[in-house]
């Protein structure tokens, strides 16, 4: 059971004496505070988490962790003396109470390396520019399938999120499936200090946050600090079709084992078959086993997602039984998802983010199905100097999948007009600069068994057209 003391004596020495409260949840969203909860106070570019450590205490949270003392009856320990001082009293009496550190997201992390700490469980840690959460997801229904096994939730896969999500680690997990992603280098590592992964499986390295890291050799670094981390007796899992991924084997002790749709790969697919939205069908080989496979994932590229997890699962010594009926499990909750839309449409909702790789695996998807291809897309975002071409990339492509191209925002635009330059005739092609803007625009265009590709980067915010035209369902 985790409790307050826990969260205290790594990052003051102090040890909890008396009653010691149990701590429901870690939060850094005082939405998100509960009965129970520690509520941690950031700093960050929209609002200061300090504005609102009293909102989280009248939802019921027991403790705060701030970087200055907040106005109110509260007790307040100040954990920034490096001279240690007895508790006033057990932390029962104290709550709700406000912890002074210097620094609020360097003490959760301390706090949540000591939580990781207590426990045996095996960690295995997904990174790439793409498919880090499918692949997470999956890997998680296969292990799920003989062992007691953690998955970080959502998107909480920085260093801001990893260690909220660690608080929910208990003694009986018996493996745990973590995503870790990164804004600037050096992020991977510290998740690898804080988690202790033994497994560490890479997707595939794109020009995902190439405006901050500024190359693609600095991307590749970044990511290649999850194989780094792995000690000896660890398993590195490397894609065997992504060069960037494969170079990554001379930097690590670890055992190599690939995966791919080569059979130079340790475990490899052939005889692929889309199925449409039944998902997909084809034949997994391991050393001289072979069996055909079909499993309800969306689009080719997801048998990449399929082999990380059936990777994952022959390194733990899961049987081809338990293996793909992990697979097969429809309750994993993927990203791209098919909805109803207008007019007897279906709409292909992948809208979380975008990056050139996830958009042409995506039109890939659209290329497998029925009825007219409507593609509606919006900026690709951080893409630095590959910016141009790799929407122009995109244009060309769509030319060959699609009767009808909507692009949303400036970037975008090149999409269109390279769409235009290979032939798409004009009147069949439409740019507005926001997704409010295409609503009325994708009224009109739709028609009865459309399939609609609706995809962006985040901050493009292309799910409110989901939002919007979903109101037909």
């Amino acid at each position: 059971m985790l409790t307050l003391g826990h969260i205290l004596e790594p990052i003051s020495g102090y040890t909890a004496v008396g009653d010691d409260p149990a701590v429901s949840s870690v939060v850094m969203d005082s939405r998100e505070a509960v009965p129970g909860s520690v509520f941690v106070a950031y700093k960050g570019a929209q609002a200061d988490g300090h504005d609102y450590v009293a909102e989280a205490f009248s939802q019921g949270a027991i403790a705060a962790l701030v970087e200055r003392p907040i106005p109110g009856e509260y007790a307040t320990i100040d954990l920034r003396d490096a001279q240690k001082k007895p508790l006033p009293a057990p932390l029962s009496a104290l709550t709700p109470v406000c912890m002074v550190v210097d620094n609020t997201i360097t003490a959760l992390q301390t706090s949540a390396r000591a939580w990781r700490a207590r426990f045996s469980v095996k960690v295995i840690g997904i990174t790439g520019s793409v498919g880090k959460t499918s692949t997470k997801e999956l890997t998680h229904a296969v292990l799920a399938q003989r062992f007691r096994t953690f998955k970080s939730p959502g998107n909480r896969n920085s260093v801001l999120g990893l260690p909220l999500a660690l608080f929910d680690l208990r003694p009986y997990h018996q493996k745990a499936v973590l995503e870790m992603g990164m804004y600037v280098p050096g992020e991977i590592a510290q998740l690898c200090q804080m988690t202790r992964p033994r497994i560490g499986v890479v997707t595939l390295i794109g020009p995902v946050h190439l405006e901050r890291a500024g190359s693609m050799e600095a991307i590749v670094a970044a990511k290649r600090e999850l194989v780094e981390s792995l000690p000896a007796d660890g398993i590195a899992i490397l894609n065997r079709d992504d060069e960037r991924v494969m170079g990554m084997a001379d930097f690590t002790e670890a055992r190599i084992f690939t995966y791919g749709l080569t059979p130079q790969a340790d475990v490899w697919a052939d005889n692929i078959t889309s199925m449409g939205l039944e998902g997909i069908r084809f034949a997994l080989h391991y050393r001289d086993e072979a069996l055909s496979v079909q499993v309800p994932l969306l689009g080719r590229h997801s048998v990449h997602t399929a082999l990380r997890a059936t990777a994952v699962g022959l390194v733990e010594g899961l049987t081809w039984d338990e293996i793909v009926r992990g697979l097969r499990e429809t309750a994993v909750q993927l990203r791209l998802v098919a909805v109803p839309g207008p007019k007897g449409s279906t709409i292909i909702d992948d809208t979380y983010n975008a990056n050139p790789e996830s958009v042409m695996a995506a039109l890939n998807l659209l290329d497998d199905l029925h009825g007219r291809h409507v593609a509606v897309l919006g900026d690709m975002l951080e893409l630095g100097f590959m910016e141009e071409e790799s929407h122009r990339l995109i244009g060309r492509r769509v030319v060959e999948v699609a009767q009808v191209l909507v692009t949303v925002g400036q970037r975008a635009r090149w999409i269109a007009e390279e769409a235009l330059k290979v032939g798409m005739p004009p009147d069949r092609v439409f740019m507005v600069e926001d997704s409010v803007m295409a609503v009325p625009l994708l009224e009109g265009i739709i028609k009865q068994n459309d399939t609609i590709l609706i995809k962006g980067s985040l901050g493009m915010r292309m799910d409110k057209l989901i939002t919007a035209l979903g109101r037909y369902d």
